[in-house]
């Protein structure tokens, strides 16, 4: 079951960095991606993955929470750059980005712990 466990942590530290690229890229296209899904529940599910991917590879510890935390504030950054991009900026968004990335490491860290792997 060890192996199992380091096997997911490395997949989520390797998978984390593309997935953010793509985040990056959607975020600061001159128009915004469509994938026939109400905007916000995009948001909301990239930072969830983010975060489920950050704190998997970190572990259910204090690193993880940070991870999670410079998501929320990468998120914003973003709709702030939005705006120079010729997309506007929306708080709604920010929101949605805020409440993914949050639900997907508290979620992910509650795993981790019931599962024992809090390291």
């Amino acid at each position: 079951m060890q192996n199992v466990y380091m096997l997911a942590r490395r997949v989520g530290a390797w998978a984390f960095w593309p997935a953010l690229l793509i985040v990056l890229l959607g975020e600061l296209m001159p128009h915004a991606p469509d994938f026939g899904a109400p905007d916000k529940l995009l948001h909301f599910l990239a930072y969830f993955g983010l975060a489920v991917l950050a704190t998997d590879a970190l572990g259910a510890r204090r690193a993880a929470l940070f991870a999670v935390l410079g998501l929320v504030v990468l998120g914003g950054f973003l709709e702030i750059l939005q705006s120079f991009v010729g997309r506007d900026a929306e708080w709604l968004d920010e929101v949605a980005n805020a409440a993914g990335a949050i639900s997907g490491g508290a979620l992910t860290a509650a795993v981790l712990r019931l599962l024992g792997r809090n390291d």
